[in-house]
């Protein structure tokens, strides 16, 4: 009983800040992708690489299509994790290769090949780099724009960051990435939500010398007009990646993120998938909600295929959202101590999407959400000095 109380006090919060967050429609924001006459005259006479994905959208053209019909000698596209068109599930390997509408050679920078090469950079002037991200440490395109700039700076290339925004910027949160667990899931020492777009990002990986010898590469950022860090923004034009369908998903992701790593399943091979969770033995009374994952385009082989989940539907329990402003460590700590079966609830992914090994630790020790995020408190300060340095747009 004492569970479902705390469960409904969590989202009884969640509903009454919702009225407490502003919101700004994505269509008011001017991207720099959108801002051609600043960065074309850099691209003029220039062999172009650009990096992007189905997200690289300008209007409702992409912008590989628009910056051709400018004469733009585009080389060669790198495609992030999902590949170049967005097609791909998560963690599945993309293969590089032409490219069907424009002939253009596609490399993929995920799996084993995550960084551009010499050979890859060989004939460019400048790399481009327009993505769509959510804003969450474990969300694999920072750590993509980490490795091209790494790439860059090691074969003298200029890198123009076409900024967008960062929906789930409104907020920092989470227990700061630890040395230990660094790997592509996060690449630096910083909060799940950190409050940064990737031009920011950029900048501050820059500058504080977070790359391999400490290189520091030719960037250039193409600021954003009219954004609004603390609103939320919503609707993005084009998920930005396959299981990642529309709002109410992206407020989600930062919480829902963190359970890659146990036995429960998001929902992929559903029709709302990081808004349905739940697993085949969570089937007491408390969870009324049931899905089953089933294999699709976007997801072939969903954790319990063709398997009944119990659970919840995200999305109604939030009463259609917005604003969070924290990780849900509540549901995290409810799913746990609700499992039948707590040693095999985690697995080691879980430690790699946290960032540490003490959040793992805190929720079997039956420690409090409260004391939880006061743990994160000291981290998160040191995180916030160094980010400061490097802001474009007005803090919350």
């Amino acid at each position: 009983m004492r569970l479902v109380v705390i469960f409904i006090a969590f989202f009884f919060n969640i509903y009454f800040s919702v009225s407490q967050t502003r919101m700004q429609n994505y269509e008011s924001i001017t991207t720099g992708a959108q801002q051609i006459d600043v960065y074309l005259p850099k691209l003029i006479n220039k062999k172009v690489a650009i990096v992007t994905n189905a997200s690289g959208v300008i209007g409702n053209k992409h912008i590989v299509d628009t910056l051709l019909k400018h004469k733009v000698k585009i080389v060669k596209i790198f495609g992030p994790e999902h590949g170049f068109r967005g097609t791909a599930d998560a963690g599945e390997k993309v293969k590089s290769g032409k490219d069907a509408l424009t002939n253009i050679t596609v490399v993929s920078l995920y799996g084993s090949h995550k960084k551009p090469t010499k050979e890859d950079l060989k004939g460019v002037d400048v790399v481009l780099y327009d993505i769509q991200d959510v804003g969450v440490r474990f969300y694999t395109y920072i750590s993509t724009m980490t490795y091209v700039m790494e790439a860059c700076a090691e074969n003298k290339k200029e890198l123009i960051i076409l900024d967008r925004p960062n929906p789930n910027g409104f907020y920092i949160d989470g227990p700061v990435m630890t040395d230990k667990y660094k790997s592509f899931l996060g690449m630096h020492n910083v909060p799940l939500v950190y409050g940064m777009t990737c031009g920011e990002y950029a900048q501050m990986v820059n500058g504080e010398g977070w790359m391999k010898n400490k290189v520091s590469c030719k960037l250039t950022v193409i600021p954003l007009k009219n954004y609004k860090r603390d609103c939320f923004i919503k609707g993005l034009p084009v998920s930005p990646s396959p299981n990642i369908t529309n709002d109410t998903a992206i407020v989600l992701y930062p919480t829902l993120g963190l359970f890659e790593g146990t036995i429960v399943s998001l929902g992929r091979g559903t029709k709302l998938p990081f808004q349905y969770i739940g697993y085949p033995t969570n089937n007491t009374g408390n969870y009324k909600f049931s899905f089953t994952p089933q294999s699709s385009a976007i997801t072939k082989k969903p954790k319990y295929q063709d398997t009944l989940c119990y659970g919840y539907n995200m999305g109604n329990q939030i009463l259609l959202w917005l604003d969070i402003k924290k990780i849900g460590i509540e549901l995290v700590n409810e799913f746990y101590t609700n499992s039948s079966n707590k040693e095999k609830f985690f697995d080691k992914n879980f430690n790699y999407h946290s960032g540490n090994d003490e959040l793992q630790q805190q929720i079997v020790s039956g420690i409090s959400a409260k004391d939880i995020r006061a743990s994160w408190k000291p981290e998160i300060n040191k995180f916030k000095e160094i980010r400061k340095k490097y802001l474009i747009y007005q803090d919350f």
